[in-house]
């Protein structure tokens, strides 16, 4: 996806997360991260979008610890993650192309990595405000559901800090039935080293394949759907394993 793409994406995503939040209320559980209510979710991801516009409109080349999240609450508390999240499109649409800053994965460019991983890390927790609010969730398009699997995979659990691991070599598949996109990844006791497979047969062995339209793989591999959204098929121990290991957080 294009960087455009990305911040067009992250402009509608926060746009949706205010309005579940505000038919929520910020009192509403989220079931999705288990302890937190909508008002802590709006506090994180409104400093999330504080932190990362820094780096973009100050330039930071090194890592700057965010300033903390927001002592507010009700409509206040909406008002500031709407602010912030206006910010935060308005820094990204007017960065040089060439901006410096500081990154932490692997992007063409620094304004490429926080285009896209501010997208999804709204998207993300824009389904954990609507499924605080109850309801359908609204869709991902299936394009921005590859690369937010792809950023996972490719990207999050390529770093040392990754918990999926095996004491044995296996190899688990990723396969997006709607679109073709899969994915194949070596676990062992080191970080997982995954590869992106287009088309590969069905007949290559692995150990478990994990496979569902892309929207679905995205929501499950970031904890936000359950395992039975997908088809498992060989050892489901591995499936289990990716549910119990493979949560990003933030600290």
């Amino acid at each position: 996806m294009e960087i455009a793409e990305h911040i067009n994406s992250l402009a509608v995503e926060g746009r949706l997360l205010a309005k579940a939040a505000q038919e929520a209320g910020t009192g509403a559980p989220v079931p999705t991260c288990p302890g937190w209510q909508v008002r802590d979710l709006l506090r994180h991801t409104a400093m999330v979008h504080t932190w990362a516009a820094a780096f973009v409109t100050e330039g930071h080349t090194s890592y700057v610890p965010d300033t903390g999240e927001p002592g507010l609450d009700g409509p206040g508390l909406l008002d500031r993650f709407r602010d912030g999240h206006h910010r935060l499109v308005a820094a990204l649409e007017g960065a040089p192309p060439d901006v410096e800053c500081w990154t932490f994965l692997a992007a063409p460019s620094p304004l490429a990595f926080w285009a896209r991983r501010q997208a999804h890390e709204t998207t993300v927790h824009r389904v954990d405000a609507e499924s605080a609010r109850g309801g359908a969730l609204s869709p991902v398009a299936a394009a921005h559901a590859v690369d937010g699997v792809e950023e996972l995979l490719l990207g999050f659990h390529t770093r040392p800090r990754s918990r999926v691991r095996t004491e044995e070599p296996r190899t688990l598949r990723v396969r997006a039935t709607d679109t073709g996109m899969v994915w194949t990844v070596r676990l062992s006791a080191e970080p997982p080293r995954a590869v992106r497979e287009t088309g590969a047969p069905m007949d290559t062995a692995v150990d478990c394949e994990l496979s569902a339209p892309a929207q679905d793989l995205y929501l499950s591999l970031w904890n936000r759907l359950p395992l039975t959204a997908l088809a498992v098929t060989g050892d489901p121990d591995l499936a289990r394993l990716w549910r119990e290991n493979s949560a990003v957080t933030w600290s």
